[in-house]
């Protein structure tokens, strides 16, 4: 097993619209986001934004949500570039201690 310094789990939550400009942005960064997952989600509540006549039905919205495992202090300095990039109130973020995080080989 090979162990690596990650301490910190930053979980983006985006619009789907907004999916391709922070992947790109995330890209361009390796030092901050040297890996990341993106899988598929669905927003609801009061700070979901409805948009299409298809969520207002359904009440949720379509979401990506973006992981990306890192050290703390690198991942809020990805944060304040990325917020100031992309000034949008449709992302939300939050961060998770990681308790170990490495590879099995």
């Amino acid at each position: 097993m090979k162990t690596d310094a990650n301490d910190t789990l930053l979980t983006l939550a985006i619009p789907v619209g907004l999916e391709e400009d922070i992947i790109d942005f995330l890209l361009l960064h390796p030092k901050w986001a040297g890996g990341f997952t993106i899988l598929g989600a669905q927003g609801a509540g009061q700070g979901a934004r409805l948009q299409s006549p298809m969520e207002l039905v359904q009440g949720r919205s379509a979401r990506k949500v973006i992981l990306i495992g890192g050290v703390r202090t690198e991942l809020e300095s990805l944060l304040a570039a990325l917020a100031e990039d992309i000034p949008s109130p449709e992302v939300s973020y939050w961060m998770s201690p990681i308790v170990a995080s490495g590879r099995l080989a």
